[in-house]
């Protein structure tokens, strides 16, 4: 009797081990499939870069890549097979792919639905056009350590094209931008002593200066010019400016800021760059200027003014002020209600479309709780017609307001440089799901 209950005790034991995983594994893509079709009813379905494709005929489901994410739950399994589940958050890590036991998973540009423009580079970061190169995320890599790498990278390949041509330019190369790629361009310039030039149209750090306040990001151990290995694994925002901004007064490499690139001219032996403030002429050029492309503008009266920005940078500076928001979009909904949430502040936001529909649930939730609280004065159907020093004009649904205004922050995206590539002659490939 005391045999058969043990006998019973030692079968019974793996069997509810099985089904106790049985029900974790089945409660986890539960919430999988609701994250999915959270994402799918808010048009969130479409990757901006780089990202895996899962072959389901060679995927096992073992998990190996969700666990490899470092973005969090970017991807997940459903039916027991991976699936990318918040397509727009996915970097392009490609941690996924090395994971990956069976070789499932290709990384990509672009799906069926949306081409992804990528312009054309060789192994030195050279385009079509000589001397003409791009590093960064312009070419597609979206990740932070890849970009000061590949600035690096590219700054080796210049030195090497330097070195065997003769140009009539003031400079040796022109550096545009001073994100990640091009701050590591330019302290390699430095370090080489070529003679380089670095413009910049807004502050060290590029994207990532524009980051809203306290945003984590994700870095792994990466050889800095004139430095050396920098270890930062996971680290915020402030602190890898603080640190970049220390690089930048201890080396003493030089850059330009507040100075926007307008063209591109390529003459006789040497590039011509016109930029807001001049000309300057150089053998050859590094574009580092991202993919987020200059932020489109409401195109109104009064739109020059300093109070009007075009990303939110930190909620606290518009404590005690009337501030209105423009756009439909996450960036701009979560901008809203953060700003809301400060002590004295007097928010609306103003949107062309009926709905929020471009935007995820959590924060649609979050705009209708903030406008019920007596928080956040939501304007659909609007447009802003005239911007003063103290007053902003809104045509609400066909009716004329006038609402008090210290700051304004416009969300309306960004114009890509797609067309300003093609326009200088640079290859740009749209491609469909393809490496």
């Amino acid at each position: 009797m005391k045999l058969g209950f043990v006998t019973t005790l030692y079968i019974m034991m793996p069997v509810l081990l099985i089904g106790f995983y049985y029900i974790y594994v089945k409660r986890k893509e539960k919430r999988v499939v609701a994250t999915l079709e959270e994402a799918r009813q808010a048009g969130l379905t479409e990757p901006a870069s780089l990202h895996p494709l899962i072959d389901e005929n060679q995927c096992v489901g073992c998990a190996a890549c969700v666990t490899a994410c470092p973005e969090g739950t970017i991807l997940g399994l459903v039916r027991g097979k991976a699936q990318l589940i918040e397509p727009t958050k996915c970097i392009g890590h490609g941690a996924c792919a090395r994971a990956c036991p069976f070789q499932a998973i290709t990384l990509v540009f672009g799906t069926a639905k949306r081409g992804v423009d990528i312009p054309h580079v060789d192994s030195n970061f050279e385009t079509n056009i000589p001397g003409l190169f791009i590093a960064g995320e312009l070419g597609g890599m979206g990740l932070i350590r890849n970009a000061v790498e590949q600035g690096r990278q590219a700054m080796e390949a210049v030195a090497k094209k330097l070195a065997g041509m003769k140009h009539g330019g003031e400079h040796d190369v022109i550096i545009i931008g001073a994100g990640p790629a091009g701050f590591a361009a330019s302290l390699a310039a430095h370090e080489k002593k070529i003679r380089y030039l670095t413009i910049e149209q807004d502050s060290l750090g590029g994207t990532v200066y524009k980051f809203p306040r306290g945003k984590l990001v994700m870095t792994a151990p990466v050889k800095l010019p004139m430095v050396g290995k920098v270890k930062f694994r996971e680290t915020r925002k402030e602190i890898l400016l603080k640190f970049w901004n220390e690089v930048e007064k201890r080396t003493g490499v030089k850059i330009r800021y507040r100075e926007k690139m307008e063209d591109i001219q390529r003459e006789d032996g040497f590039y011509r760059v016109v930029t807001t403030r001049g000309e300057y002429t150089a053998g050859c050029v590094l574009l580092a200027i991202g993919r987020r492309g200059t932020p489109r503008k409401l195109g109104v009266p009064g739109e020059d003014v300093p109070k009007v920005v075009y990303s939110l940078i930190d909620p606290e500076q518009y404590r005690n002020q009337h501030v209105l928001v423009v756009g439909g979009g996450d960036s701009a909904l979560e901008a809203a209600t953060s700003i809301a949430e400060e002590p004295g502040t007097t928010v609306s936001i103003s949107y062309r479309s009926a709905s929020f529909s471009r935007a995820k649930p959590k924060n649609r939730d979050k705009v209708e709780a903030a406008e019920k609280a007596g928080r956040l004065q939501v304007l659909l159907s609007s447009n802003v017609k005239e911007i003063r020093e103290k007053e902003v004009d809104i045509d609400v649904d066909g009716k004329l307001i006038t609402i008090p205004n210290d700051a304004m922050i416009v969300c309306a995206g960004g114009i890509l440089p797609t067309p300003f590539l093609k326009k200088i002659g640079i290859e740009v490939e749209t491609r469909h799901g393809t490496a």
